[in-house]
C-alpha cells in the first residue's frame, strides 16, 4: 500500500552514527546521557544519569518522589521490564478512603493520593544490575544542577504561577521552595534545590563508604529508604489541602518506604508486520497498543489503507480500534491476573475489528472474557466536572489546573549504545504539584494512586500492596530475529500509547524514519474514561492536529467524531532511538514540540 508522503521539511534530522544515542524530553538529560556514553558508561549508565538530571529540570513532570516505568534489552537480547511502580501504603484501604475521609474518588492532589515512591530503587536496580558506574558519578550530573543551579524552564514557571494561590494559601513548604522572595521563578532564571542536592549526597555517600560497585548501589538504596520514609510520615500524617477543596492528611509511612523493592518482569509482547513489540504487563496500560495493533493488523490489502493515520478513513479506524482497547484496559486491566491471554489472542481481535463501523462510537465497548466479570468504568461527563478541576484531556499536554490537579506530566527518555544495550524509559509522579514539598528533601510525594476506584469489585481497585494502573507505557521493537531494533515512547498519560500507535504504523507499516514519524500530525481519543482526577470522559471525543488538514477534519466530523481543535504543533513528545543490527548504525529522533526534547548521538 501507498501511505501519505511524509513532510519532506523534518523538523529535526534523524541522526545516525556507530558510538551512542540518546534522545529524552530535556536538552540537558540528553546532553547528561550522551556525556556518561562519551566516557566509558553503556546505556543503562547513561540512562541513569538523564534520569536523575530530569528530576531536577524537569520537575513539574517527574520527581524522585514518582515513579517510572522501563523495557530495555541487554547484551543478552532478553527483553525486561523494569518495575518502578510503587503500590498502595498498608493503611490506603477503600474503607479508609471512602467511610473516614468521605471520598468517591481518589483526589488528583494531595499526599492521600500518593504511592510508594518507586523511581529511584528502580534505577538504582537498573544500575547496580545492568551498569557499571558508582553512584556517586551517575549521580553527579544532577547534584551539580541542584546545587549549583540550571536555568529554568518557561514551563516550570508557568506551572508554579499557575498553583501560586495554592502554594501561598495551603502549601507554605512548596511555596517556601518554589517561590523565594514571594514570587514563582522566571523563565531563564537560574534555580537551585539544596535539599534535593543534599539527598543526592547522601546517597553517594552511603555507597562511598560500601566494599564494591554493587553494595554501594544497594547502600544507597538502603539510605533512600531511611531518609524519605522518616521524612515524609512525619509530614504527610498532617492534613493539608487536596484537590477536592478539603483537608485531609495522607497514609504513607517509613514501613511503606522500607519494604519496598522495585524488579524486574517478564514483558507482555505482540507480533505486528514481522516485528514483536514489547510493553508492560497489565499493570499498566502497555497492552492497549498490542490490543490496538492486533486490530488493525487484520486490515490487509486494499484495506491496508485504513492503517494510515493521516487519511480520513485512516483515522477514522485508528481511532475506534484504539476506543475498542481502552475500554478493555478501563474494565479489564490492574495489578491482578488479567486475562491478556484472551484479550491478545487473534480471535479476539476479529471480534473487536468487526465493531468498527464507518461512524464514530459514543459508547464505551469493554469486549467479554469467558467466565470472567468486572464492572464496566464509571461515566462522567466532563461538563460535570468540580468546579477547578480539569475536564477531560483537551488539545494537548499538559495541563495544570490551580487545584494542583495534572494531567499529562510526565517524561521520556531513549538510550542505545555500542554493545546493543538499549532501553526506553517514562518517568512520572512527584511533579513540584503534586502535594506539598516535603521538607528536608526539596521535593513532594506522587498521586498514581488517583488512578485506582473505590470499588471493590474493580480489577484496578485500591488495596494495600497492590499497583495502580498506570499510563507510564515505554516501547521496544524486535526485529524478526528477536533483536532490540528499536525504543521509543512519549509523555502524555492516556495518550500515551494513542501517540504511540500513528508513530508505530508510520514506521512499520508506511516506511517513515522515526524523525519523519515523530514530525507528522498526531491524534487521540478522549472517549475514553480519563485515568486522571476526576475520571471523566467526552463520548466520540477526538483531538486531532490541525496539520493533518481540512478535508480530513471535515470527514471526520461527517463521521460523528466530537473533534477538539488543536495545534499544528500540540500532540505529543516522543522520541526514538534505533539500531540495526546487520550494520551496527545506530539512530535517534526527538520531538520539537514543546521546544524542551532533544536527541543527539554519534
Amino acid at each position: 500500500m501507498t501511505f501519505t508522503p511524509p513532510d519532506p521539511h523534518q523538523t529535526r534530522p534523524d541522526l545516525q552514527g556507530t558510538f551512542g544515542m540518546a534522545a529524552t524530553t530535556h536538552w540537558l538529560a540528553t546532553a547528561t546521557a550522551q556525556s556518561v556514553l562519551e566516557r566509558g558508561g553503556n546505556a543503562f549508565d547513561a540512562a541513569t544519569a538523564a534520569a536523575f538530571v530530569l528530576h531536577v529540570v524537569e520537575p513539574h513532570l517527574n520527581g524522585p518522589g514518582g515513579d517510572m516505568t522501563g523495557v530495555f534489552a541487554a547484551t543478552d537480547g532478553v527483553p525486561r521490564v523494569l518495575a518502578g511502580q510503587g503500590p498502595a501504603p498498608a493503611a490506603a484501604t477503600i474503607a479508609h478512603y471512602r467511610d473516614t475521609e468521605g471520598l468517591d474518588l481518589i483526589p488528583g492532589a494531595g499526599a492521600l493520593a500518593a504511592a510508594v515512591p518507586g523511581a529511584v530503587d528502580a534505577w538504582f536496580l537498573l544500575l547496580r544490575d545492568h551498569g557499571t558506574w558508582t553512584v556517586r558519578d551517575v549521580l553527579a550530573h544532577a547534584v551539580g544542577y541542584a546545587r549549583d543551579g540550571h536555568p529554568v524552564l518557561g514551563a516550570v514557571a508557568a506551572t508554579v504561577e499557575r498553583v501560586a494561590g495554592l502554594f501561598t494559601a495551603h502549601w507554605p513548604t512548596s511555596a517556601e521552595r518554589w517561590m523565594p522572595g514571594g514570587r514563582p521563578p522566571r523563565a531563564g532564571e537560574l534555580v537551585t534545590n539544596p535539599e534535593h542536592a543534599s539527598v543526592l549526597e547522601r546517597l553517594a555517600e552511603a555507597a562511598d563508604d560500601a566494599p564494591s560497585r554493587r553494595a554501594g548501589v544497594d547502600a544507597a538504596r538502603t539510605a533512600w529508604r531511611e531518609i524519605v520514609g522518616t521524612a515524609a510520615e512525619s509530614f504527610v500524617a498532617t492534613p493539608h489541602r487536596h484537590s477536592d477543596g478539603r483537608d485531609h492528611a495522607g497514609v504513607l509511612t517509613a514501613d511503606d518506604v522500607a519494604r519496598f523493592e522495585a524488579g524486574y518482569e517478564q514483558p507482555t509482547t505482540a507480533e505486528f508486520r514481522g516485528r514483536t513489540i514489547v510493553k508492560t504487563g497489565a499493570w499498566g496500560q502497555g497492552p492497549v497498543l498490542l490490543q490496538a495493533l492486533q486490530i488493525l493488523d487484520g486490515f490487509e490489502g486494499s484495506d491496508s489503507a485504513r492503517l494510515d493515520p493521516s487519511t480520513e478513513r485512516g483515522a477514522h479506524t485508528i481511532l475506534e480500534a484504539l476506543k475498542l482497547a481502552l475500554a478493555d484496559r478501563d474494565t479489564w486491566y490492574g495489578d491482578t491476573d488479567v486475562p491478556l491471554e484472551h484479550l491478545l489472542s487473534a480471535t479476539y481481535a476479529a471480534e473487536r475489528r468487526a465493531l468498527i463501523g464507518e461512524t464514530a462510537s459514543h459508547e464505551v465497548r469493554p469486549g467479554v472474557v469467558p467466565g470472567r466479570a468486572a464492572p464496566p468504568p464509571p461515566l462522567r461527563p466532563a461538563g460535570g466536572t468540580p468546579s477547578g478541576a480539569a475536564g477531560a484531556a483537551g488539545a494537548g499536554e499538559p495541563t495544570v489546573q490551580t487545584n494542583g490537579t495534572t494531567r499529562g506530566d510526565t517524561c521520556h527518555l531513549d538510550v542505545v549504545d555500542r554493545w546493543g544495550n538499549m532501553i526506553s524509559a517514562t518517568p512520572s509522579g512527584g511533579w513540584l504539584q503534586s502535594s506539598p514539598t516535603v521538607p528536608g528533601l526539596g521535593f513532594c510525594l506522587g498521586t498514581r494512586l488517583q488512578m485506582t476506584w473505590l470499588d471493590e469489585d474493580s480489577p484496578s481497585r485500591l488495596e494495600p500492596g497492590r499497583r495502580p494502573r498506570t499510563t507510564l507505557s515505554p516501547t521496544l521493537v524486535l526485529d524478526a530475529d528477536g533483536v532490540a531494533v528499536m525504543a521509543c515512547g512519549t509523555p502524555g498519560g492516556d495518550q500515551q500509547d494513542q501517540w504511540q500507535l500513528p508513530f508505530l504504523l508510520r514506521v512499520l507499516v508506511g516506511g517513515y524514519t522515526p524523525q519523519q514519524a515523530i514530525d507528522a500530525p498526531a491524534l487521540h481519543t478522549t472517549s475514553i474514561t480519563d485515568s486522571f482526577w476526576p475520571r471523566t470522559w467526552v463520548p466520540g471525543g477526538a483531538v486531532v492536529e490541525s496539520r493533518i488538514g481540512a478535508d480530513v477534519l471535515d470527514g471526520l466530523a461527517a463521521r460523528g467524531h466530537v473533534l477538539t481543535g488543536a495545534g499544528p504543533w500540540s500532540l505529543g513528545r516522543l522520541s526514538a532511538v534505533t539500531r540495526d543490527p546487520a550494520t551496527g548504525v545506530l539512530g535517534a529522533a526527538a520531538n520539537s514540540r514543546g521546544a524542551q526534547g532533544y536527541a543527539a548521538g554519534r
